[in-house]
């Protein structure tokens, strides 16, 4: 299957607060202060968990990966708002959006598993401490986070990749602030029911198991 839709526009018109164009400006400002604190907080959290020997352990690794899912993640989406926010030209190409849509949902994927994996390793902590290292050892740790990065990529690479094949008709005006699967499906033309369907049970699926996991692994920490 091509990644790319070989009928696909030049670019998307990307509407966001066009008809509400006094909030264009205050939301601006907010991203632009919290998107380089962000930066620097998650920054801060891996160099501290990587310098300090006492860090050296499977929470300050998980959560490593997870401050750098966190980076990746609202670069994925920030740095394009504040220039759609910032000048009178709300559109973006048709390559940026691809590389937008994949990059924003393999993240987001794989950070719910990685919530998941995190709670397992509270509830080992907590219910099992005397065999902790032994279960939590660092071959473990690396086997678990491939195994979630692998899983996040597979189900986003295979969905992203399925939306962008759809037809579009002509139509490159998108209304919301960027690249989703759920807007360019409703944006596509002809038979998209397949594909709306397949959406809904997978991400039930990525959301669901693992919120399912983290109560049930909560809830036996605490009994």
């Amino acid at each position: 299957m091509e990644l790319i839709n070989k009928s696909h526009p030049e670019e998307f018109i990307l509407l966001g607060f066009t008809d509400r164009p006094w909030l264009e400006f205050p939301l601006f400002i907010i991203l632009l202060i919290t998107y380089p604190m962000a930066m620097m907080g998650n920054i801060a959290i891996i160099l501290v968990s990587k310098l300090d020997p006492c860090l050296h352990s499977p929470m300050y690794f998980f959560l490593t990966n997870l401050s750098f899912l966190d980076m990746c993640y609202t670069t994925s989406i920030v740095p394009q708002m504040l220039f759609n926010l910032g000048t009178s030209k709300k559109t973006i190409s048709y390559m940026g959006c691809a590389v937008q849509l994949y990059f924003f949902h393999i993240m987001g994927a794989t950070e719910c598993l990685l919530f998941a994996l995190m709670s397992f390793d509270h509830y080992v902590a907590i219910c099992k401490p005397l065999h902790y290292t032994l279960i939590m050892n660092q071959r473990i740790c690396i086997l678990l986070v491939a195994t979630v990065w692998l899983n996040g990529m597979t189900y986003a690479v295979s969905e992203a990749t399925v939306t962008l094949q759809l037809p579009l008709c002509g139509h490159n005006t998108l209304d919301h602030l960027l690249c989703e699967i759920p807007v360019l499906i409703k944006n596509a033309c002809g038979e998209k029911g397949v594909c709306e369907v397949t959406l809904s049970v997978v991400c039930t699926f990525m959301l669901v198991v693992p919120l399912c996991l983290i109560v049930s692994l909560i809830t036996h920490s605490c009994l």
